[in-house]
């Protein structure tokens, strides 16, 4: 489906884009709708496309070689997946999977990279996203070797808030445990636990936030400084509707 401009301004870097961006950018994008589980890309594959979420989540997620894995980021409409196309790596050895169904407008690589060699005004924004980026991946191996579970169960919920406009995130156990490279049994424990104190209800591969402002008083200063950093580096957000 070709993109038309509400679409580019349902993200946030894309908001940023000047007419003549715009003009570049626009016939090339198109929104796709993918569901939770969709594999974006995978580890050492060359990259022919970025991404950037309207409504959708994306982690991207470290494989180890005996199955196990971790997230070691999540990306949604603050934000884009395409680093090797902006870096010149050509791939990573990350998968970006949908973590929230919805929707992404993809751009070719080469539009990407075109605007890269051209030093569009875009590019310092894309820049200083990566920053906030790299902030939020060392954040988040930070976290899972200091702070406890529960408190690396409640950066991942806010974080995954943050990016929807929901207080219900359908996710089973076995997923969780995948993004934070832990035992399901440790996540139920963990998540039972917040739902104890009042923060959650946690149904069987649903979790409504009750009480978020309960949920930040339980939080790791992870969470606090990457969302600070975000908001330091990033333009402020802008709706479709505005």
């Amino acid at each position: 489906m070709t993109a038309t401009l509400l679409d580019h301004r349902a993200n946030q870097l894309l908001a940023t884009l000047g007419p003549e961006d715009v003009e570049r950018w626009l016939p090339h994008l198109d929104l796709v709708d993918l569901p939770m589980g969709c594999v974006i890309c995978e580890p050492n594959e060359r990259r022919t496309y970025a991404y950037f979420p309207t409504t959708a989540v994306v982690s991207l997620i470290y494989l180890m070689d005996d199955g196990a894995s971790a997230e070691v980021a999540v990306v949604g409409r603050e934000g884009f997946i395409g680093l090797p196309v902006l870096l010149g790596g050509g791939s990573t050895l990350n998968r970006a999977v949908v973590q929230g169904a919805g929707q992404l407008l993809r751009l070719p690589a080469r539009v990407l990279q075109a605007s890269v060699d051209r030093g569009d005004r875009v590019l310092r924004h894309l820049l200083r996203y990566t920053q906030a980026l790299l902030t939020q991946v060392s954040q988040t191996a930070v976290c899972n070797r200091h702070h406890s579970l529960d408190q690396q169960l409640c950066r991942w919920l806010l974080l995954m808030l943050d990016r929807i406009d929901a207080d219900r995130l359908e996710m089973t156990q076995e997923m969780i445990a995948n993004m934070l490279g832990v035992r399901r049994e440790s996540v139920t424990e963990a998540a039972l636990k917040l739902q104890g104190a009042g923060v959650i209800s946690y149904r069987r591969g649903r979790i409504d936030v009750i009480d978020r402002p309960g949920l930040e008083r339980r939080v790791c200063e992870c969470y606090t400084v990457v969302r600070a950093e975000y908001q330091r580096l990033l333009p402020a957000p802008v709706r479709p509707t505005d």
